[in-house]
């Protein structure tokens, strides 16, 4: 039993011709399997990879108590709820070095933010909220009654992480956050998993590159462009096959080329029931690939499976059969529509999730927001839809969000003029103004 068997028999009610949105996530994430392969990533470099080991905190952060803001530290236990408290300055707290003065009761210390909190005090006042008076040599601040707590605007020693607590967590993507959080730690490098190696070509003899001249019945090849950019954002390696024509020899070399460089392989074109191109015979030809009709829209069809290493050895010959028989299982197959806006969204409903697993990240599907549609929604149950949308904030401050007019599979704009999907779910109906639905925004994704 291949692989796609093998998971076909783990699912209740697999059918490849009427898959749910839920059925093929559930699939691919059985499908699919980590690298393996670490390296030391400098943290300038290691935007978007994944860790491959916890970091555990080498110290308190921050390693001692210090002012949260400018202004004049003092014992918080000389607070008076009635009265105004009146303390004369001792001496200054800069950052970056212990005060060595010593506080007397009625005293208190100017401080700069992040400065260490002198012996014995515990709270600070910020300068804009005292009265300062200056007599001769000596000055004196007035603290107006009822503005404080003890222990106000100070940070405690520890309180973002106390030493050997883990401050990161094997499997979260390095975001420019946690990449600030290492260095607090004094971390140089950090253990993350390799980049995944993703293959990408256009099938068709209609497609167009860029630089050609145009022709009857062609189409410039956008999917190109739009996967480079959503695989780059992903923190992948891009292969980029470019264009390749219905041509069976071409076709093999092409997914051949890919499956011995990549982990996983993006094609665009040539899935669809019914086309006649040689794209499909040839997957199923080097691979154990599965052909689906998705309840979707835009993407019903969609191809996935592995490129096996077996097949390709078998049908290489000479120098290139050892480099072949050198090869691990195979290279994850997907094999996307043609149309521009399904090529998108089937990636960011599908392959994204897949190409985080297989990164090494901690699965995390993308949040769905609630906002209030605008405009009624025509929708039949029975499959899930991704309307285009732009979501903005309504007088109320709730989430409001409209579409971006046409909604077919091929108008390139309603995504560039979106900022996210309107997810109507695979039993949901039609939706009224003024109904709840979830949103999947593209901030940070597309």
């Amino acid at each position: 039993m291949n692989a796609i068997d093998a998971i076909a028999a783990q699912l209740q009610g697999y059918d490849p011709q009427a898959m749910t949105a839920d059925g093929v996530r559930d699939f691919l994430a059985r499908l699919v399997t980590p690298v393996q392969d670490t390296i030391e990533t400098p943290l300038f470099e290691a935007l978007g990879r994944v860790l491959a080991a916890d970091v555990v905190s080498p110290f308190d952060v921050p390693p001692h108590d210090n002012s949260a803001m400018d202004g004049f530290a003092f014992s918080g236990a000389e607070l008076a709820s009635d009265a105004a408290l009146e303390l004369q300055v001792a001496g200054t707290a800069l950052a970056g070095k212990a005060w060595q003065g010593s506080v007397q009761p009625g005293q208190c210390v100017k401080i700069m933010t992040g400065a260490i909190m002198p012996a014995g005090l515990d709270t600070v006042v910020p300068q804009e909220f005292v009265q300062l008076r200056r007599t001769g040599e000596v000055e004196t601040i007035t603290i107006p009654a009822g503005l404080l707590r003890l222990g106000d605007n100070r940070r405690l020693r520890g309180e973002d992480l106390a030493q050997g607590q883990p401050a990161l967590q094997k499997g979260e993507l390095l975001t420019p956050a946690r990449l600030g959080l290492a260095a607090s730690l004094g971390l140089k490098t950090l253990t993350t998993w390799r980049p995944l190696r993703v293959a990408y070509f256009s099938t068709g003899d209609e497609i167009l590159s860029l630089g050609e001249a145009p022709r009857e019945g062609a189409v410039y090849d956008s999917n190109r462009y739009t996967v480079f950019g959503l695989l780059s954002r992903l923190g992948c390696q891009v292969i980029d096959l470019g264009v390749v024509r219905d041509e069976p020899a071409l076709l093999e070399a092409a997914f051949t080329d890919a499956a011995r460089q990549a982990d996983a392989i993006i094609t665009s074109g040539g899935v669809s029931v019914g086309e006649a191109d040689y794209t499909k015979a040839m997957m199923k030809k080097l691979g154990d690939v599965a052909f689906w009709r998705i309840a979707m829209r835009p993407g019903r069809p969609m191809a996935v499976g592995r490129i096996s290493s077996l097949k390709l050895a078998a049908g290489a010959s000479g120098a290139g059969a050892e480099s072949y028989q050198n090869e691990s299982k195979g290279a994850v197959l997907f094999g996307l529509p043609g149309n521009p806006v399904a090529v998108m969204v089937t990636f960011l409903a599908f392959v994204r999730p897949a190409l985080l697993q297989m990164m090494g990240a901690t699965p995390a599907p993308l949040p769905l927001l609630k906002a209030h549609s605008r405009e009624a929604l025509r929708k039949k149950p029975g499959r899930t839809e991704y309307q285009r949308g732009w979501v903005s904030t309504a007088p109320d401050g709730s989430l409001q969000v409209k579409t971006t007019g046409s909604q077919g599979s091929g108008v390139l704009r309603s995504m560039a003029e979106a900022n996210g999907l309107i997810v109507l779910h695979h039993h949901q109906g039609n939706i009224a103004v003024g109904d709840e639905v979830d949103v999947m925004m593209f901030d940070g994704v597309v």
